[in-house]
């Protein structure tokens, strides 16, 4: 089942965001990747700058995460997670899909460019992977990211973005 998260699931969210994150070890460069790859206090940010969460749950337990920002004319979809133990089960494409049913704005996602599994997953449900100019231009515009993460990162739009 797919809901929305709350407060109480602030836990859950943090640990599953760093469990999938280890992933990203030995991929994205040595000094973006730490442990935690997402500190609690960057989590709170995260959802005071706006990432409203939603989770797919089985019974009591939430298998995976993902965010969602609206940003007036687009929206993002942020921090995109499923468990270790029950990745390649579809949690990931529910989520999106519900996320995506929630706005008519066009969508963009952006992710860590050596994560091919990531840009797969993504390019399978529609999506489009955007040129560097387009890339650089679009992090700086709608994301709050540090420099080094943005040169090593790519950004996805959906078929009904315009720039």
């Amino acid at each position: 089942m797919i809901e929305k998260c709350s407060a109480n699931d602030f836990q859950e969210i943090y640990t599953i965001i760093n469990d999938a994150a280890t992933a990203y070890k030995g991929i994205i460069p040595d000094n973006c990747y730490h442990h935690p790859y997402m500190t609690k206090e960057e989590l709170d940010k995260q959802v005071t700058e706006g990432v409203e969460f939603w989770c797919y749950r089985e019974g009591e337990n939430i298998l995976g995460v993902m965010g969602i920002q609206n940003k007036k004319e687009i929206t993002l979809i942020r921090h995109a997670y499923v468990r270790t133990k029950v990745r390649g089960k579809g949690i990931g494409g529910k989520l999106l899909r519900h996320l995506l049913n929630l706005t008519q704005t066009p969508v963009l996602i952006g992710t860590w460019k050596d994560a091919s599994w990531a840009i797969q997953f993504y390019e399978r449900h529609g999506f489009q992977l955007l040129n560097q100019k387009d890339t650089d231009i679009l992090l700086r515009r709608y994301w709050s990211i540090p420099q080094k993460q943005a040169e090593n990162s790519v950004v996805l739009a959906s078929a009904n973005f315009k720039d």
